[in-house]
C-alpha cells in the first residue's frame, strides 16, 4: 500500500525554515529500502538552490547552483548520468566537483563524469580522489559563481577528508555544508583512517563552529538509524524522542530528512554532545574526547532496535 501511494504521487511540497522544497519521485534498489521510492529534494533560497539527488541506496548527491550566474557544481557524483540530466532539467552550466573523500561512492563517477562534461575542475583533498585537478586542504577558498566556497579539512573517516563550506556576501539566507561523512544528521562517520582526537576537532572545533543556521548536507540517509542510536545514549533527551518520530515519517513518504542545521545537531547528536554530562556518564568517563571514542565504538557494533 505504502509503495503504490508513492508511486501514485507525482509531487508533495514542504517547507523546512526559509527553504521551499520540492520533490519528486526517484526509483532505487527496491530490495535494501523495503520498496520506498527515494525522492530528490530541491533547497531555494535567493542566493542559491541545492537539489538533493539520491543514489546508489542510501547515498546524496547535491548539486549546487549559483543564482546568480546560474553556474553549478556537484558534490560526490557517483551516478554521473542523473547529475547530467539535472544539469539540464536546471539549465546551469555545471564546472565544479566538490568531492568529499577517496571512498568509491563518493568519488567513484568522476571519471565517467569528466568525459560526460568536458572541461570541469575537480577539487578534493587526497590523491586517491579520481580525476582530481585541484587539490585543497584546510582555508583553501574558491568560487562556484558568485558564491564562496572554503574548504574544511576534517580527516578521520579518511586522512583526506574535505567538507566544503558555501557562503554569500551580504547575503541574510542560511550558509550550507557538505560534510560527507564526517557529520552526519545525529551521527557521525566512523574511524578508518583516524582518532576520536580528530573527529572531535571535526566535529566540535571546525564544524561545531560555523554559524548555527547553517544547513548541514551529509552524504548518506543514515538518520533513523542513527537517532535509534541516540535515544540509546540518552534515553531522557525529548529532541531525540521528536527528531526521530519526525525523521520516519518522511523516511516512510520517500522525502529525504536532509538538511539539518549545525544548532540542531547540537541538540541530538550524540558525537557533537560529548561534553555533555549525560552523555559522559552514558560513556562512564568526564573526558569528552574519550566519550568520542568509547560511544563510536559502541555504535560500531550497536543493533539497531526495530521500533
Amino acid at each position: 500500500m505504502l509503495f503504490r501511494s508513492l508511486v501514485a504521487s507525482a509531487c508533495t511540497l514542504g517547507v523546512f525554515g526559509a527553504a521551499t522544497y520540492k520533490f519528486a519521485p526517484t526509483k532505487v534498489q527496491a530490495a535494501f529500502l523495503q520498496s520506498i521510492v527515494r525522492k530528490s529534494a530541491l533547497v531555494e533560497q535567493s542566493d542559491m538552490r541545492i537539489e538533493l539527488l539520491p543514489a546508489l541506496t542510501d547515498n546524496y548527491m547535491y548539486l549546487l547552483i549559483d543564482e546568480d550566474t546560474k553556474e553549478a557544481a556537484i558534490v560526490d557524483p557517483v551516478e554521473p548520468n542523473k547529475v547530467v540530466e539535472a544539469v539540464k532539467k536546471h539549465g546551469v552550466k555545471l564546472k565544479t566537483v566538490l568531492t568529499t573523500h577517496h571512498h568509491w561512492d563518493h568519488a567513484g563517477g568522476n571519471e565517467k563524469l569528466v568525459k560526460l562534461v568536458p572541461g570541469l575542475t575537480v577539487y578534493g583533498g587526497d590523491d586517491r580522489v579520481g580525476a582530481l585537478t585541484k587539490k585543497v586542504t584546510h582555508y583553501n577558498t574558491f568560487k562556484v559563481g558568485s558564491l564562496n566556497v572554503k574548504c574544511l579539512f576534517t580527516p578521520c573517516h579518511t586522512t583526506g577528508h574535505i567538507c566544503y563550506f558555501v557562503t554569500k556576501e551580504n547575503s541574510s539566507e542560511p550558509p550550507a555544508v557538505f560534510t560527507g561523512d564526517t557529520l552526519f544528521v545525529a551521527g557521525c562517520g566512523k574511524f578508518f583512517e583516524g582518532t576520536a582526537d580528530e573527529m572531535y576537532k571535526a566535529l566540535i572545533d571546525i564544524l561545531g563552529r560555523l554559524p548555527p543556521e547553517t544547513r548541514v548536507y551529509c552524504g548518506h540517509e543514515y538518520t533513523i538509524n542513527n537517532l535509534k542510536f541516540a535515544r540509546h545514549v540518552e534515553p531522557g533527551n525529548e529532541a531525540i524522542r521528536k527528531k526521530l518520530a519526525w525523521a520516519k515519517e518522511k523516511y516512510d513518504n520517500g522525502e529525504p530528512t536532509i538538511p539539518s542545521t549545525v544548532a540542531d545537531e547540537f541538540t541530538f547528536n550524540p558525537f557533537m554532545r560529548v561534553r555533555e554530562k549525560s552523555v559522559q556518564e552514558h560513556a562512564g568517563t568526564s573526558n569528552p574526547i574519550e566519550t568520542m571514542r568509547v560511544i563510536r565504538k559502541e555504535k560500531d557494533g550497536f543493533r539497531v532496535p526495530k521500533d
